[in-house]
């Protein structure tokens, strides 16, 4: 079997339990052409927030709350800190975490692992250039499932487009695809 996790390419947990899959980089040399998976340390999120703006921001806050908002019978990112803002600046993303925010296509079947496309332009991307084969079904126009790959599409990580209304379906897609 080969080593997959030499493939991944983004921030995170070499051991991740929950992985969000978003198209693009942040806009800083370092991060524009990482080629593994990065376990961020303590003030890298900060630093990406500071020199790329709202957006990006947007993204981690966004990312922590999902984590939050998680069923807890399957998930223990709300029992580790005392909010969503402290996950986020003390363990998101870093080793330990069991969370990755990933550039590079979701590579399925490598254990116990939920996997969230952030963006539906981004799956149907996936989809279209045969790298993502999961038998997804379409819930409506933002969120699809594939319950036997343990896949999630939703809107994009911004608030506007996952609003806390969102994230409560999003959790409950996960309970249901964990099921």
């Amino acid at each position: 079997m080969m080593d997959t996790k030499k493939q991944l390419q983004g921030f995170g947990d070499s051991k991740f339990t929950v992985a969000v899959y978003i198209e693009k980089r942040p806009p800083m040399v370092p991060w524009q052409t990482l080629n593994f998976l990065h376990a961020m340390q303590a003030g890298e999120i900060n630093s990406i927030n500071q020199a790329c703006g709202n957006g990006w921001r947007k993204v981690f806050n966004v990312y922590a709350k999902v984590l939050f908002a998680l069923p807890s019978e399957h998930f223990k990112f709300a029992k580790q800190a005392c909010d969503w803002q402290t996950f986020r600046d003390d363990l998101l993303l870093q080793t330990n975490s069991r969370t990755a925010l990933l550039f590079s296509p979701p590579l399925l079947n490598e254990g116990n692992q939920l996997h969230i496309i952030a963006g539906r332009t981004h799956a149907k991307k996936l989809i279209q250039s045969g790298l993502l084969n999961s038998p997804l079904t379409w819930l409506d126009d933002e969120f699809a499932i594939s319950k036997s790959d343990k896949v999630i599409v939703c809107p994009y990580f911004d608030y506007r487009q996952l609003s806390n209304i969102k994230i409560a379906r999003l959790s409950q897609l996960v309970a249901d695809v964990l099921a």
